[in-house]
C-alpha cells in the first residue's frame, strides 16, 4: 500500500495533502485519495472524476516509464484546485494532438490537457512536476 507522506515544505504553504505510489497495485488508493480530497476541497464530483482520470494517466506513465514511483499533492487556493504529480521522469511536453482511434497508445497526456483547465510541467529536484489546475 502506498505510504502517506508528511507534507513537504514546498507544499506546506498551500496546505497540500500528499500520497505516493510505487506499484500498479497502488493506483486504486491514489484514485480514491484524489477523488476524496478533490471533493472535500470543493470540486464537484463529476469534475473530481475527470481529475482522477488525469492523475491516473500520469501515474500510469510514471510506473511505465520511470523508476521509483511518484507523489501526488492536492490543495486549493483562490477558487482553484491544484494537483501535482511528481516523479523522476523528464519534463513532459504538452500541446499534442489526440492520437487516432486506432493508435496503440499515446493518449495519456492529451487526455490530461483536455480534462483540466490548465496544465504545466516543470523540472524539480530529482525529476519533474506536472501541475493540473481546475476551477472550483
Amino acid at each position: 500500500m502506498p505510504e502517506q507522506h508528511p507534507v513537504d515544505p514546498a507544499a506546506r504553504a498551500h496546505g497540500a495533502d500528499t500520497t505516493s505510489y510505487t506499484a500498479p497495485t497502488h493506483l486504486t488508493v491514489v484514485r480514491t485519495f484524489v477523488c476524496a480530497r478533490a471533493v472535500a476541497l470543493g470540486l464537484p464530483p463529476l469534475r473530481a472524476e475527470l481529475l482522477v482520470l488525469a492523475v491516473n494517466e500520469l501515474a500510469t506513465n510514471t510506473l511505465q516509464y520511470t523508476s521509483g514511483g511518484g507523489t501526488v499533492r492536492l490543495w486549493a487556493e483562490a477558487d482553484r484546485l491544484y494537483c501535482e504529480v511528481l516523479d523522476s521522469g523528464p519534463v513532459r511536453t504538452f500541446g499534442r494532438d489526440m492520437p487516432p482511434a486506432d493508435a496503440a497508445g499515446g493518449r495519456g497526456l492529451a487526455i490530461v490537457e483536455r480534462v483540466c483547465d490548465e496544465v504545466t510541467a516543470f523540472a524539480a529536484p530529482g525529476g519533474t512536476v506536472v501541475r493540473m489546475c481546475l476551477d472550483l
